[in-house]
């Protein structure tokens, strides 16, 4: 499918926001056409770059198209161009799906009844609209006529709208929900033409080997898998005209949502439709919450900014109700009962809100947190983890994680991720370096003490693990290992078919499916034979190891911080559970919940968790794709601006995975021949994979660090960001961002480029020395980044010969008795000595500077001179356990001595 311009349909990483800028040609030919400065053929080759993806839309539509051909055939160019204008003007501004907006265009013409989308006019006003995709084998001369059928279903008690799109083939079909984030809903039918009457070779090469297709007919059933795999929320309708009785009763055809006998209830399929669209739209508890909002309620309760009278009757603080509005404080209470509901105990609406966002995220189910995943990493590992218990945990992963080691008395095995030390950063942790500790374990004979393994998806740098690999490998070793997935940073990946994969319910529910079909006990039976009775386990960290699926309890934890990629209030997250033995840890797992949940959760934080499901459900396909269009944008912005790409550069994967993890051979989303499908084929083969929205900007080149920077672009330019490393910023793409966003950075980018360039021209050669020696003390002259040692002897008391466990909870609260620690000087001659002659130096706390954000320095942990060179050379201003008046929290030597003995 390749248009004028030479871009094909397939190729749609851009495709979001190439539809807008294609029209905005189009209406610059027509102007141009009507002021003669353009011709009639101009503007019909601009037209024919969008024909194509305009099939796979509803508005404008075939007869809009149609139109504007007559308008160019008559010679029209004032009516063409005030068309064009009217399209291109709704498609960029959004308004082909926004009702509200249509007044806003009144008057532009002529034609602005006829053009405008459905649910534009006052008739429907604020009525949500979508589109639904038709798979059909009548011919396009129908296709029209079906539509106005269609639209005559309409009734005016309807909550929805919605518009058609017909295809006549399976990848048409593919292509269409791919490229057109409004469609929610596909009715298909039973039997199809397979190839699309385009090119489409990507796509192909992507979806041959999935249906292992041969023929040129297609089935209902296959598309709806296709559709169900890359959008998992549309609904999918069947009309077939065969043994609907045995289509039904097929388990292939679990993921249709209905099937009908051919087309002998039009009115049904339509009520299906919006029903199935209506379960989406429901949220139980923002519903309940704003109808509790307009009842008259009488509170004798400790809440007394509920219904907002000591606020709007204070002479003081009357601006902040002016600043909130009134339905925040009607909407507030601490009671459970009227309607609401507990947070801590649902049986109401927010039992029926998680189980609405268990359905949209794949879970078996789900908890809301309302104090942030911090706590919700914490409530899991208290949860699953006991005294003694072994974990296996990334050591550059969130405090939550250690602390939730210390609240649980679990024995933490610390293993390390991948150094980038040029940017002050870690990676992700190898498999190999999993597999070879859970080998020593299998070794000494405590295996069995294994029970979690606790790792960050993706890490703040965009770093996703190939999930479905590493728990494959894991229960390969272990068959009822439990996993803990932190994907505070990626819950919205779910929405994406090209990062979903790589989520811990996107696995699971991948590694579910292959445990059913059986092909997976031959393939396992087939490597046992392979591999003989006793292989060595340097055969078995070089093989990609297959568990035995008869044997697998699978048992996966996902937790979300939902304010971060959705539409949630601050510290909304979400505990996302997929395990098959949850019925024996859910007392304490709610025991958990006890421990951490607030008894009085912030009911609007709770109704946004509920609206930000909603969100998704419906919305979230096109969101996200628009997010990943921003990130790319953002990318080529800057590596190709002449100017700001001398001092500022956005990291590629090939500059953060090396490429011994990267073995399909991608380099980057930007590198030139980059299709969807090398996309696709590193999302699938390689360890670790770059989440693009998340982009690694290094100004170490411009002679900036980057707290420095990050508090210029605040200060100055009202940019903010979050992560800051020794010489780069972290920007992070979301689906709040707009182009307007990227011209604002690129101006800001562009201007303070503009100034080094002016400074160095100007302050002669000094100035320019002193640049260059900025820039290679921040980019060259960087500190090794250090590894964790190992735990003291007296907390290792329960562990093995090899492997590095140790009791972490004990030299956390030996430090709350103050005659048993010390503090030593960092800069002190004291630590030098001790280094080279003993005794040892043991950590009486956590220590973590930010950046990086990870624990250097952790209770019981041996400090060596890596770890203090490292803090020496730090030039950060915030150190999370360490007071510099006072020096290095350690616990007497002897006081370890006491204990080991």
């Amino acid at each position: 499918m390749i248009n004028a311009a030479g871009t094909r349909i397939d190729a749609f990483f851009l495709m979001h926001s190439a539809r807008a800028d294609s029209w905005r040609l189009v209406h610059a030919a027509a102007q141009g056409w009507h002021a003669g400065n353009a011709s009639r053929a101009d503007v019909k080759a601009a037209l024919a770059d969008v024909a194509l993806i305009e099939e796979f839309h509803a508005f404008p539509g075939s007869r809009v198209m149609r139109m504007l051909d007559q308008r160019l055939d008559a010679d029209d160019a004032a009516g063409t161009a005030a068309m064009v204008r009217q399209i291109s003007d709704a498609i960029l501004a959004n308004r082909d799906n926004a009702d509200t907006l249509a007044q806003g265009m009144a008057g532009a013409g002529d034609e602005l009844p006829d053009i405008l989308p459905s649910g534009m006019g006052q008739g429907d006003h604020r009525r949500p609209s979508f589109e639904t995709l038709f798979v059909t084998l009548q011919p396009p001369s129908r296709w029209p006529a079906m539509s106005e059928e269609i639209r005559r279903l309409r009734r005016g008690e309807d909550q929805f709208i919605y518009d058609t799109v017909f295809v006549a083939s399976l990848e048409d079909a593919v292509c269409a929900a791919l490229v057109n984030p409004r469609i929610a809903a596909v009715v298909t039918a039973d039997d199809m033409p397979y190839r699309s009457r385009h090119d489409a070779p990507v796509l192909r090469s992507v979806l041959d080997p999935i249906l292992n297709y041969t023929g040129s007919e297609a089935s209902g059933v296959d598309l709806a898998r296709i559709l169900k795999s890359v959008r998992p929320e549309l609904d999918v309708y069947i009309l077939s005209d065969r043994a609907v009785e045995k289509l039904a009763g097929d388990p292939k055809a679990d993921c249709v949502r209905r099937i009908f006998y051919a087309i002998e209830e039009p009115l049904e399929l339509h009520l299906s439709i919006l029903e199935g669209i209506a379960a989406r739209f429901e949220t139980p508890f923002f519903d309940n919450l704003k109808r509790y909002a307009q009842r008259p309620i009488g509170t004798f309760h400790a809440l007394p900014i509920a219904r907002g009278k000591s606020v709007f009757r204070s002479e003081w603080i009357r601006d902040m109700g002016e600043f909130y509005g009134i339905n925040l404080f009607l909407a507030e209470s601490s009671a459970t009962t009227g309607g609401l509901d507990s947070l801590l105990e649902p049986t109401g609406n927010i039992k029926k809100a998680q189980e609405y966002a268990a359905r949209a995220f794949g879970a078996d189910k789900v908890f809301f947190v309302t104090n942030g995943t911090s706590t919700s990493n914490k409530m899991v590992v208290q949860a699953l983890m006991k005294p003694g218990d072994v974990a296996i945990i990334d050591r550059n992963c969130h405090k939550s994680h250690h602390y939730g080691m210390v609240l649980s008395g679990g024995q933490p095995i610390y293993v390390e991720a991948f150094p980038l030390t040029r940017y002050s950063m870690y990676g992700a942790v190898p498999l190999s370096a999993i597999k070879k500790v859970m080998l020593e374990l299998r070794a000494e004979g405590r295996l069995d003490r294994l029970r979690l393994l606790d790792l960050t998806n993706c890490t703040f740098d965009g770093h996703m693990y190939n999930t479905r690999r590493v728990m494959e490998e894991c229960l390969a070793l272990k068959p009822d290992l439990i996993f803990l997935w932190d994907e505070a940073w990626s819950g919205f990946a779910h929405w994406s078919p090209f990062l979903r994969p790589r989520t811990a319910m996107g696995a699971a529910a991948a590694i579910k499916d292959w445990m059913r079909q059986p092909e997976s006990l031959e393939a396992y039976e087939k490597q046992q034979a392979e591999l003989g009775k006793k292989p060595s386990d340097a055969t078995l960290l070089q093989t990609r190891l297959i568990p035995d699926p008869r044997k697998i309890r699978l048992r996966v934890y996902q937790t979300n911080s939902t304010h971060k990629s959705m539409s949630a209030i601050r510290q909304g997250s979400m505990v996302l559970v997929n395990d098959v033995d949850f019925a024996h840890v859910e007392s304490q797992f709610h025991e958990a919940v006890f421990t951490h949940a607030s008894t009085s959760p912030n009911q609007q934080l709770i109704a946004s968790l509920d609206v930000a499901r909603r969100q998704m459900e419906l919305e979230g396909y096109g969101l996200v794709m628009n997010a990943i269009s921003i990130a790319l944008k953002i990318r080529i912005a800057i590596n190709q601006h002449p100017l700001i790409s001398k001092y500022f550069r956005v990291l590629g994967a090939d500059d953060l995975i090396p490429a011994e993890y990267r073995k399909s051979g991608f380099v980057d989303f930007l590198q030139p021949g980059v299709s969807w499908g090398d996309i696709v084929k590193a999302m699938r083969e390689d360890e670790f994979y770059l989440d693009p929205t998340r982009m690694t900007l290094v100004c170490g080149t411009a002679g900036f660090d980057g707290t420095q920077f990050k508090g210029l672009l605040a200060n100055k330019y009202q940019i903010q960001l979050n992560k800051t490393s020794r010489n780069s910023v972290l920007l992070q793409s979301n689906i709040n961002n707009t182009r307007s966003d990227i011209a604002h950075l690129i101006r800001v980018l562009v201007e303070i480029s503009r100034g080094i360039e002016d400074e160095l021209a100007g302050g002669g050669e000094a100035v320019q020395q002193a640049f260059k020696a900025r820039v290679k003390s921040l980019m060259d002259d960087v500190p090794d980044l250090p590894n964790f040692s190992h735990f003291h002897r007296a907390f290792r008391k329960d562990a093995g010969k090899k492997t590095p466990e140790g009791d972490m909870r004990s030299a956390f609260y030996g430090a709350y008795v103050e005659d048993e620690c010390e503090y030593v000087p960092l800069a002190g001659a004291a630590i030098d000595k001790r280094l080279e002659q003993g005794p040892d130096l043991v950590s009486a706390n956590f220590v973590i500077p930010y950046p990086p954000g990870f624990p250097i320095m952790v209770p019981g942990q041996v400090l060596t001179r890596e770890t203090i060179d490292f803090m020496r050379k730090l030039d950060v201003k915030e150190i999370h356990g360490y007071e510099a008046a006072k020096g290095l929290k350690l616990l007497r030597p002897e006081v370890l001595d006491r204990k080991t003995n």
